[in-house]
């Protein structure tokens, strides 16, 4: 082979030679999964839309070890410890038959920290992504062990006489830090998943937090892996008056003052 053609050969395999060298490089930089799950990937693709992420231990994702009720499991997810400016937080299950949990989208004067209570299928890995503003998601990671059931079990408020009476209250307080507050909140709510026969989808699937004047403070997209009468803990700097407005998929509205 003469020079000529040697060099004709290289040209013709440096695009894959570089594409190659990209993906490596990208694998790389994410690092290995810490869970070693085998449907990471699938959510990955689905949830992420294959955008750039790196597995990063300051999102914290806080969830017992083992679910003593499958049905009302409480995680947190905080990524306060996360550079830059954090735009959205995605959490999903991923061995539940409905994953996602959440998605938050936090202001200037709330907090990247949520807490909540979800359903789990079986024992599954918890995940957290946070998209920072140059575009990285932040993925934070926990296991949950779990006998199973909490998502296919029959509801315990339609258990309830007069349930229908109750539906959207909000019981809830705000609690004053050094540097701002605490909001924590429960709504009365079914939130049925579709899963239980002869029983639709009746969840609540949009929460806003606002100010006085009526502009959001942060956004809550909520899917039927939250457990019934949900519970909520947010953290919000300054001691304005805050208001939450909810929303489930058959057009209901809630609100409430704190």
């Amino acid at each position: 082979m003469t020079a000529g053609s040697r060099r004709v050969a290289w040209a013709r395999y440096l695009p894959l030679l570089l594409l190659l060298a990209s993906v490596l490089g990208n694998a790389w930089a994410a690092g290995r999964d810490p869970l070693q799950s085998t449907m990471w990937d699938y959510h990955y693709q689905r949830l992420l839309k294959g955008e750039p992420y790196v597995f990063d231990e300051r999102v914290k994702v806080l969830a017992p070890p083992f679910a003593e009720d499958a049905r009302q499991v409480p995680i947190q997810v905080d990524a306060r410890e996360v550079p830059g400016e954090v735009l959205r937080i995605e959490a999903w299950a991923e061995l539940n038959p409905i994953p996602r949990v959440f998605t938050f989208h936090p202001g200037e004067q709330v907090l990247p920290v949520l807490a909540i209570r979800i359903r789990v299928e079986q024992a599954t890995a918890i995940r957290a992504a946070a998209l920072t503003r140059d575009g990285v998601w932040h993925v934070g990671s926990a296991r949950v062990e779990a006998a199973g059931g909490g998502c296919t079990a029959p509801s315990v408020v339609r258990s309830q006489p007069g349930w229908e009476k109750h539906l959207g209250e909000v019981l809830g307080a705000r609690f004053q830090r050094a540097d701002g507050s605490r909001l924590r909140l429960r709504v009365s709510h079914p939130m049925d998943n579709g899963l239980v026969d002869a029983i639709p989808e009746f969840f609540l699937n949009q929460a806003q937090l606002r100010d006085e004047e009526g502009q959001a403070l942060a956004t809550l997209e909520l899917y039927p892996a939250v457990s019934e009468n949900p519970t909520l803990s947010l953290e919000l700097q300054g001691r304005e008056v805050a208001r939450l407005w909810l929303r489930d998929n058959n057009g209901n509205e809630f609100e409430a003052v704190f």
